[in-house]
């Protein structure tokens, strides 16, 4: 970079010299800065010299990155294993992802997806615990999709680790954030009262209502019951999540309430609950369909999953022991099932010693 400072009247030119920047001409006259050092790829460099965008440049270049757009795909995947972009498809078309359920492997590409759209071209193995905390603290205002973030994170770089495409994994090092405790609301008495005053039984929204209520179950697990998983009597299916890798079958009861709804109601051949056109939901097209129904009923703040919190809080609160409540719902460890019946619990255990306390003054 010239320039022309002036001392006592006397102007003269400087230039600053920094080690592999050389400056070349094309054939317009105009000025370029690149990075050349022997071995290395040739790379240009954005100007002016000494301005931010330079050094990172600058420091990329010095620590052998090559831009994606400037790599044939041998190189990329010669790269030091290759850019973030190029880790995600090997990851892709990995078993681990593969094997994981399609909603999944669809969340989880969302995520990887966004991620490469900022640092898709940075080497896989340059990626480290910095890049990962600013992603994180730019989410802050959403602490669950950053939390997410983290955890795709952890599990391609798991992934690179086991394949020798990484040796670190630097979404390890960087904590989850903060998230405020309880979840999905849990419905009220008030507000099951509210749903059924609205959508009285025989209709489709009252038979969601109760198979959800009633069976604790996920909406996944919800849009595939029917007919033929009824034997005496029983519920008998395997859960969706995790059905590819850890699967969980379930024999549960139909209790009175739920039979005689589905006595009530107009059912499928193949699920209880049908499209207007008499094909089974898809999971989004049910949730969708059930917020809809919420909404009529006035519930804006309910959902179907917080029905699955309501079965299972209803539970803790009748008194039944973390290992009922996990047979009913298909939860693997008491930690989950804790976060559903927190407070449920906190009630029982109160009216308990409540109790107590009151047989002893009497």
């Amino acid at each position: 970079m010239k320039m022309a400072p002036s001392i006592h009247g006397m102007s003269y030119d400087l230039k600053i010299r920094i080690r592999y920047v050389v400056e070349d001409a094309d054939r317009h006259g105009n000025v370029r800065l690149y990075f050349r050092k022997r071995g290395q790829r040739k790379v240009r460099l954005p100007g002016p010299i000494g301005s931010e965008q330079f050094w990172v440049a600058y420091q990329q270049a010095a620590n052998g990155y090559v831009p994606l757009e400037k790599l044939t795909p041998q190189e990329i995947k010669a790269q030091s294993g290759g850019s973030f972009l190029w880790l995600c498809d090997e990851y892709y078309r990995s078993a681990d992802f593969r094997q994981l359920h399609p909603r999944t492997q669809y969340v989880r590409r969302k995520i990887l997806d966004r991620i490469c759209k900022i640092g898709g071209d940075l080497p896989a193995k340059a990626l480290d615990a910095k890049h990962v905390r600013k992603w994180r603290d730019d989410k802050a205002d959403k602490p669950g999709g950053a939390n997410n973030m983290i955890k795709a994170l952890r599990q391609i770089y798991k992934f690179a680790i086991e394949y020798g495409y990484a040796e670190t994994n630097p979404a390890m090092t960087v904590p989850y954030l903060f998230t405020k405790e309880g979840g999905f609301h849990a419905w009220s008495i008030e507000e099951v009262l509210q749903f059924e005053e609205k959508h009285p039984i025989g209709s489709k929204a009252r038979l969601a209502f109760a198979l959800l209520l009633y069976t604790g179950q996920r909406r996944s697990d919800i849009v595939r019951l029917g007919q033929q998983h009824v034997k005496d009597g029983w519920l008998r299916f395997t859960q969706e999540k995790n059905r590819a890798r850890r699967p969980v079958t379930l024999e549960l009861p139909i209790v009175p309430a739920l039979q005689h709804i589905l006595d009530a109601s107009v059912i499928g051949a193949t699920t209880f609950l049908v499209t207007e056109q008499g094909r089974p939901f898809s999971n989004n097209g049910f949730g969708n369909r059930f917020r809809t129904w919420c909404d009529e009923a006035g519930l804006l703040h309910c959902s179907a999953h917080g029905l699955r919190k309501a079965a299972a809080s209803r539970l803790a609160e009748l008194g039944c022991s973390e290992l009922e409540i996990m047979a009913v719902t298909g939860h693997q460890t008491m930690k989950e099932v804790e976060r559903y019946t927190k407070s449920a619990r906190q009630k029982v255990l109160a009216g308990s010693a409540m109790a107590k306390l009151r047989a002893g003054h009497s």
